[in-house]
């Protein structure tokens, strides 16, 4: 297995490298946001393993094609790059080893801006950022990842102690906020219950959606990695997690995947969906490795490295990823919404999720 996990990272790494050789990645709307930073995310934790330095320097030529100078980062419409949204700020993470490798202070530069202009970013009377500061107190689950391992390797990298405690009032507060009953989350909550989507009672949206829940357990593994365990909140934080993913594997389908809506697994109209399974499955790995989920979850994490990797096929020398849900807002929050969405082969949301999850199942072997 572990060689078949390997063979299947290095060729899709290899692919992108081949079709993009300067970096290049096209992306939405701009070279440096989440689409970009999931991916090289993964080309991160695979250079770990193999292939250490050509991997690195992919992410270091991506890099340079959208950090001048002086450090900033030009959106050609807003000057700086996007900080409208929390997704802007996630592929900060790939700066922290390029500066560590390179002492070049444009990327500390960079980092510091991304992060330190988060104290300044809307928050709900709770606490919580915003999505977006056009999502006036809308809460999305997504946000967790775009934004708090950024925070959290902060803290570690420059000495900079409150952004622990930053990011982990955003999970502790989401959590409560956003769980339901059965330990699930919703994809979204509004506190003022005004957004279109918002139940009025709860201010819940309507359902469960995979891959902010895979989001979510994404983020609070690569957290509790980080975060000093004599932190006051480190242990709530493990508790957080071991509920969630709890919960979720009651929701894991025979063949190993999780549904396009986790819950509704007897919905004919439901499918099963790979950059959500990636990504829980990728968090089961990270937590039975840092020892805040039981050993028992194993089988869990193997059965969906199983599944997802049965559904993966290679043609013409490429690894080909299918049933990937493209990016997804709440919008109407319907059921509808999220069984309609289009599913692609291959896209970013599913190559770097497979690669996060290829490498995590492999650093436990």
């Amino acid at each position: 297995m572990r060689e078949n996990l390997l063979e299947y990272g290095i060729l899709l790494c290899d692919n992108i490298i081949e079709q993009y050789p300067d970096g290049k990645i096209p992306s939405y709307e701009h070279l440096f946001n989440y689409h970009n930073g999931v991916l090289l995310s993964g080309f991160e934790k695979m250079s770990r393993l193999v292939n250490k330095e050509k991997y690195e320097n992919y992410i270091k030529s991506w890099a340079d094609n959208v950090i001048t100078e002086d450090g900033t980062i030009p959106h050609p419409e807003t000057g700086w790059c996007s900080l409208d949204s929390l997704d802007f700020r996630q592929p900060g993470i790939l700066l922290f080893n390029l500066y560590r490798r390179t002492h070049d202070e444009r990327y500390a530069i960079a980092i510091k801006y991304l992060t330190e202009s988060l104290k300044e970013f809307p928050v709900t009377e709770k606490g919580t950022f915003w999505h977006g500061k056009g999502c006036f107190n809308e809460v999305w689950l997504d946000g967790l990842y775009m934004a708090s391992p950024l925070m959290v390797m902060y803290a570690r990298e420059f000495d900079k102690p409150e952004f622990y405690d930053m990011a982990a009032e955003q999970v502790l507060t989401m959590y409560k906020t956003m769980r339901d009953e059965r330990g699930l989350l919703h994809h979204g909550y509004d506190c003022t219950k005004q957004a279109p989507w918002a139940d009025k009672t709860t201010g819940y949206s309507q359902e469960v959606w995979g891959r902010a829940i895979g989001w979510f357990v994404m983020a609070i593994a690569e957290i509790l990695e980080l975060l000093p365990k004599e932190h006051k909140d480190y242990e709530r934080i493990a508790e957080v997690e071991r509920d969630i993913l709890t919960a979720v594997c009651r929701y894991q389908h025979e063949s190993g995947r999780w549904f396009q809506v986790i819950d509704k697994t007897e919905d004919k109209r439901n499918w099963l969906e790979n950059s959500a399974s990636c990504l829980i499955t990728a968090a089961l790995a990270k937590c039975i490795r840092i020892g805040t989920l039981p050993l028992q979850y194993i089988k869990n994490m193997e059965k969906g490295v199983e599944g997802i990797l049965n559904t993966v096929r290679i043609e013409n020398g490429k690894v080909i990823i299918p049933d990937i849900c493209i990016g997804t807002c709440i919008e109407s929050g319907t059921l509808e919404h999220y069984y309609n969405r289009p599913v692609e082969e291959n896209d970013k949301h599913g190559t770097g999720a497979f690669l996060i999850m290829l490498a995590e199942a492999l650093f436990i072997r």
